[in-house]
């Protein structure tokens, strides 16, 4: 049975659920959302799911929050999408505000690694459903296991970079739909728009689209022209301000103008800017040492939200440490907070903006093959994060060592710690086998996670 169109007070309970339990990183937040919008709430098909997120993998910023952002928007206008993509970034703003206060302030944060403890594993349980889950729909046949195959060996063994990769697979798609067009009729991608599952149930999109409520998913070039007006005013705006009243030299400016660069070269996900914002805020700016960036990098991942909120600590202690005339703490929040609001305003951008034009090329048939590829890559990319938060989860000291052009990760296996390998294992079982919610499951393995690291540990 198609279930009812849900109210805008619904969604904004969901959306606020999703962003307090998006622990994990791109990997386990999609996997989330697909749990609970595809599965669990039958709001959004699979088919509009995985064109959305291969729509959002191609963007530049955290390509999840912009997942949360177009079922926002499609399921409630402009206001469902700002809602929706700003509680998936609100309570860990809040969290890595606190927590970068107490960092600079009193430099203790070590009740952090032993709350989170036991979230870890349960994060690595959704990290590997995700790869299982979407790699089932996404992956019908040879060709499409072959083509996650090679992208998982291309970012993981060659470290190519994540655009290239999905430039490669939708050439693939192109080139292989007209000799071989069954290929690319998958879950994700094959029969209408409306993409109800088996049985004939429908999702609450389906219902919408049939009473004619998604007229604001057809695109328009007025609207189009009023989206992109006020989301650069309000993104640019801010940063033309600064740099007028405060000048070019000043902390706030720099930060804006920085974050604002690289809110449009943030392609790849977090993992693939990091690197770059570190270099940058280290030995270009001087806001923070090399160790401190690792430090936030350590918090961001334990805290819901995006991994790319990093950069709100590199903000507030950039600002923190060159207050000017301000208190040192009220600069680092502000810093913090403008951080934020350039980084994730662009995103909100690209997605009203481009979103009825991504909805309109639905039906299109070499599209559609190209970006059935791009899904079967992203499942190859999924599984390059699996791996890359496992072994970092498991083992506190990881190397790397590189043998020509092939990059491989070598863990100290002195360091490894069975107690995430165990809780792991009896969040998959709890999961996967006995459909346990999110929320117990979270519960269950943080309380574990800190008795295990007090008494045992």
């Amino acid at each position: 049975m198609t279930p009812e169109t849900p109210t805008f007070r619904e969604a904004l309970r969901v959306w606020l659920r999703i962003g307090l339990l998006s622990f994990g990183g791109p990997a386990g937040q999609i996997a989330l959302m697909h749990r609970i919008l595809v599965e669990e709430k039958r709001w959004i098909g699979e088919a509009r799911f995985l064109h959305a997120l291969n729509y959002a993998m191609l963007l530049p910023g955290p390509e999840a929050q912009q997942l949360a952002t177009y079922a926002g928007w499609l399921l409630h206008r402009t206001a469902g999408g700002i809602a929706a993509g700003v509680l998936f970034v609100l309570p860990g703003a809040a969290v890595m505000l606190a927590l970068s206060i107490l960092y600079a302030g009193f430099r203790d944060v070590s009740f952090v690694e032993a709350m989170f403890f036991g979230i870890k594993a349960a994060v690595l349980a959704v990290v590997i459903q995700a790869v299982i889950r979407i790699g089932r729909r996404a992956l019908p046949n040879g060709f499409m296991v072959a083509i996650a195959a090679a992208a998982f060996a291309a970012i993981h063994f060659l470290a190519v970079p994540f655009p290239l990769i999905v430039v490669g697979a939708a050439l693939i798609g192109l080139a292989a739909h007209p000799l071989r067009p069954g290929l690319f009729v998958s879950a994700g991608h094959g029969g209408p728009a409306g993409g109800a599952g088996a049985g004939g149930d429908g999702y609450a999109v389906d219902r919408m689209e049939a009473d004619g409520l998604l007229a604001h998913t057809l695109p328009s070039l007025r609207r189009a022209a009023v989206v992109a007006a006020v989301c650069l005013l309000l993104w640019l705006g801010p940063v033309a301000a600064l740099a007028a009243t405060l000048g070019p030299g000043n902390v706030f400016t720099q930060e804006a103008v920085f974050f604002s660069k690289m809110a449009v070269v943030t392609f790849g996900g977090a993992y693939a800017v990091l690197a770059y914002v570190a270099q940058q805020a280290v030995e270009i700016y001087g806001w923070l040492a090399p160790g401190e960036m690792l430090d936030g990098l350590g918090m961001a991942e334990t805290t819901p939200g995006p991994l790319i909120m990093v950069v709100q600590h590199v903000g507030f202690l950039g600002a923190f440490r060159n207050p000017g005339a301000l208190d040192p703490m009220l600069a680092g929040a502000l810093g913090a907070l403008l951080t934020t609001w350039v980084t994730f305003v662009p995103c909100f951008l690209w997605i009203l903006l481009g979103g009825p034009y991504i909805e309109a090329l639905r039906g299109n048939r070499a599209l559609n093959a190209a970006l059935s590829a791009i899904t079967a890559a992203v499942v190859g990319v999924i599984l390059n994060l699996a791996v890359w938060f496992g072994v970092h989860a498991v083992f506190a000291e990881v190397g790397e060592t590189r043998f020509g052009p092939l990059r491989l990760y070598v863990p100290d296996w002195a360091t490894m710690d069975a107690g995430i390998l165990v809780l792991t294992a009896g969040a998959l079982v709890a999961t996967l086998r006995y459909r346990a919610g999110m929320i117990p499951t979270l519960a269950a393995c943080a309380a574990l996670g800190v008795a295990y690291f007090y008494g045992v540990r």
